[in-house]
């Protein structure tokens, strides 16, 4: 066995955009030998109770999780909630209304790409029997199934497809970070800022402006009842990592670690 102690906070299977099944997660990491997981698919729970049922039977630590978008001050942060109550009333309410939501955004940019001469229908968008969850990358798989791209991770290049002006103009609404965090926390768990260095309209990435402006935007979190900061991810440098560290020592926030493992090439 390993000596280290290893997590994985951020995980995400085929009940949103991953393509792995909660139990071939589970076994995927009991595999690797790791210690805890939570698996944070996006604005749904429909994969927490499986997930915490093959943890149970394989004996690793799985513990309940989701993550948000949501809006504050005019930008998308995603916030991870985990060892919430997965029965909550109140939580499920708002899951199936972001649900609705999703929707609405989904059929809009379906008839974009219409227009712009993608001939996709909605049935193209499901990779798997009994799907109910759409996201973009389900859109990236279907252009590349249909031959439009050469692979997934094309439709989100700079400027081409889903990251063309004219797609990225079509949001769909969130609800406010602190609404997500009362929530979570009134069900009983956490919420975590997930993946910083990714948040948008901040100022240049790694500049002075940026730092100040997360700095600031943690010390407002912070007094809405944020938990912790993703601080160990993929795409954070070394230098950023201890940054991220420092700052989330200084609003006293838990520093977790997540890779955003989605099952294929749209990490």
């Amino acid at each position: 066995m390993s000596d280290t102690y290893k997590v994985d906070y951020h995980i995400h299977s085929w009940y949103s955009d991953g393509t792995m099944k909660p139990t071939e997660l589970v076994r995927r990491y009991y595999d690797m030998e790791y210690d805890m997981i939570s698996i944070t698919d996006h604005d749904g729970i429909d994969g927490v109770q499986e997930a915490l049922i093959a943890g149970e039977a394989l004996k690793i630590k799985v513990i309940s999780g989701v993550e948000l978008a949501v809006e504050h001050e005019g930008k998308e942060l995603h916030l991870l909630g985990y060892q919430f109550d997965p029965e909550n009333p109140k939580l499920l309410a708002k899951l199936e209304e972001l649900r609705q939501y999703r929707d609405e955004r989904n059929e809009k940019m379906l008839t974009r790409l219409q227009e712009l001469g993608y001939a996709l229908t909605m049935e193209d968008l499901k990779q798997r029997p009994g799907q109910t969850y759409i996201g973009k990358p389900n859109f990236a798989r279907a252009l590349a199934a249909k031959g439009y791209i050469s692979s997934p991770s094309e439709a989100f290049e700079p400027g081409k497809l889903l990251e063309s002006p004219e797609l990225k103009a079509i949001g769909r609404k969130k609800i406010s970070a602190e609404e997500a965090i009362s929530l979570l926390k009134e069900a009983g768990g956490m919420a975590v800022l997930a993946h910083p260095m990714k948040i948008r309209k901040m100022g240049l990435r790694g500049s002075a402006e940026f730092w100040e402006s997360l700095d600031s935007m943690l010390w407002q979190l912070k007094k809405m009842g944020l938990s912790g900061m993703e601080c160990l991810y993929p795409s954070h440098s070394e230098e950023e990592v201890i940054k991220l560290v420092n700052l989330a020592g200084k609003y006293h926030l838990h520093i977790t670690e997540g890779s955003d493992y989605h099952g294929d090439d749209l990490q």
